[in-house]
């Protein structure tokens, strides 16, 4: 689809011209630049039809069969349907797909399992962990008591040991297990061992490797986890919105969490677009796709390394990637700024044991990268050599920024988002 003609900006045009052009606006950003967010993917053409449907005008409070307003005999239907292909996709006992994001499915397993006050144990921000894993300035962090645990400061790895301790020393109500910038697989049999060791439940946090999980590429929490939390975009490949899994004993408790506790409304288009996207994702072809997201992080992650930046754990498990540029001479910021200007779109993040005290410059001092969204566009290990030497040349100061921006034209040409 060209980027100068979307059927939603023509209707647009005519009504909200101001509008209209953000839009365009947009599309052409995503269709000229790299996109290179770990967080970020581009969704079917049939998931966007969902998400433009009529079903978005439906008031749907409540769950199939028990809404409070009337009129909900279609959109109970498209509910079922992504409940049930989400309990098959995943092997699940019981879904919830009205969760609007992946921390409001952390709110809701916290507001199942746990009350104010209660002890939680958790990857720590610095070394990987996420704003619902108790930061100060979030729900969790202010509701309950966290206690970080972190990763070996050698291996990057996450110390299974001090996991332990913790655990024993703590005795927490609930274990989280999962992350928001932690590039390998997570041993959930270990953490299921000492939750158990511990009388703690175990909430795995999936809402980054849940799309390769689909797609067999990652190993699965949903045997381990009491409640499993994740989003439906990122490797997924679905519309912005959340989901929590678990077992049948808790699945009630699940669900009287979300909605009334701590959601009204279910957002019935973005619930039939989590529908198709569930089907996309248990055809044959997504698994060939998220093992080539995986194949494309690692030769990422080695080319990135050969280029001079220290990857952290010396590489990937999965579409993610976190590195410090210090080694070529720029911190985190400033890369991610010169790299923008160049037309490569990532993140900063915190790193592991990086020392001083100012927690602004710690989270502003590595780098976040994933493939997700390139593999969607077709993008392979050859294009991904070929990111890195851009993308290293860049930051050395070996390209120049326009000539490093005609070469993103040029591959972003080669691989549309939306071709034809």
């Amino acid at each position: 689809m060209s980027v100068t003609h979307v059927p939603e900006a023509d209707v647009l045009r005519r009504q909200d011209p101001e509008l209209a052009e953000i839009l365009l606006g947009e599309r052409e950003r995503q269709a000229t630049t790299l996109q290179l967010i770990a967080a970020e993917n581009f969704i079917s053409p049939a998931v966007l039809a969902a998400l433009g449907s009529p079903l978005a005008n439906k008031y749907a409070e409540g769950y199939p069969g028990a809404r409070h307003h009337g009129g909900c005999e279609i959109v109970d239907l498209a509910e079922r349907i992504a409940v049930d292909r989400a309990r098959a996709l995943f092997g699940a006992e019981h879904a919830n797909v009205q969760a609007h994001s992946g921390s409001s499915a952390m709110l809701a397993a916290y507001a199942a399992l746990l009350r104010p006050g209660d002890t939680v144990l958790a990857l720590g921000l610095p070394d990987g962990g996420h704003l619902t894993h108790g930061s100060p300035v979030n729900f969790s962090g202010r509701w309950f008591d966290f206690i970080p645990y972190g990763v070996d400061a050698e291996t990057g790895l996450i110390d299974h040991d001090q996991v332990r301790t913790l655990a024993r020393g703590h005795r927490p109500k609930a274990i989280v297990c999962g992350s928001t910038a932690y590039p390998r697989h997570i041993d959930y049999a270990f953490f299921r061992e000492v939750a158990d060791a511990t009388g703690a439940y175990l909430i795995a946090d999936a809402a980054h490797p849940i799309g390769l999980v689909a797609g067999g590429a990652a190993p699965s929490p949903v045997p381990y986890a009491d409640i499993v939390c994740a989003t439906t975009h990122k490797v997924l490949r679905g519309p912005r919105g959340g989901m929590l899994l678990c077992g049948g004993a808790l699945a009630e408790r699940v669900d009287r969490a979300v909605f009334p506790f701590t959601q009204g409304g279910a957002q019935m288009h973005t619930i039939a677009a989590k529908a198709v996207a569930f089907g996309e994702a248990a055809t044959p072809a997504f698994a060939v796709y998220a093992h080539q997201v995986v194949a494309n992080a690692r030769v990422l992650a080695a080319a990135l390394e050969g280029e001079g930046l220290s990857v952290t754990t010396g590489g990937t498990d999965t579409h993610l990637i976190t590195a410090d540029p210090a080694p070529l001479g720029v911190d985190g910021r400033t890369a991610r700024g010169q790299l923008a200007a160049a037309g490569m779109v990532l993140d900063c993040c915190a790193l592991p044991h990086v020392s001083g005290t100012d927690v602004t410059a710690a989270h502003a001092r590595g780098l976040r990268l994933g493939t997700a969204a390139l593999t969607t566009q077709g993008m392979r290990e050859e294009e991904m050599a070929r990111i890195a030497a851009l993308l290293a040349g860049v930051l050395r100061d070996e390209i120049e920024t326009r000539k490093a921006r005609d070469e993103v034209r040029e591959l972003t040409l080669a691989f549309p988002p939306y071709p034809g």
